[in-house]
């Protein structure tokens, strides 16, 4: 399972999420699921690739491995 560092990268920068997903044409609420999940398994490569790309970061960067209990 994985999450996404959009809070942090966000936080970095001084964004709100509404702004992360205005600068990423993303929907709010798609943007506000990946930034809330504990830990997910699936996500939208297209999307992913928006946000890093927003944030300035690699993909990999944006994407933070997590244990499953």
């Amino acid at each position: 399972m994985f999450k996404l560092r959009i809070k942090e990268f966000a936080a970095a920068r001084g964004w709100t999420l509404k702004e992360v997903s205005e600068r990423s044409a993303l929907p709010y609420s798609t943007v506000a699921t990946y930034a809330n999940s504990p830990g997910m398994t699936m996500v939208n490569l297209i999307s992913v690739l928006k946000l890093a790309r927003v944030f300035g970061v690699s993909i990999e960067d944006l994407m933070e491995v997590v244990e499953e209990n």
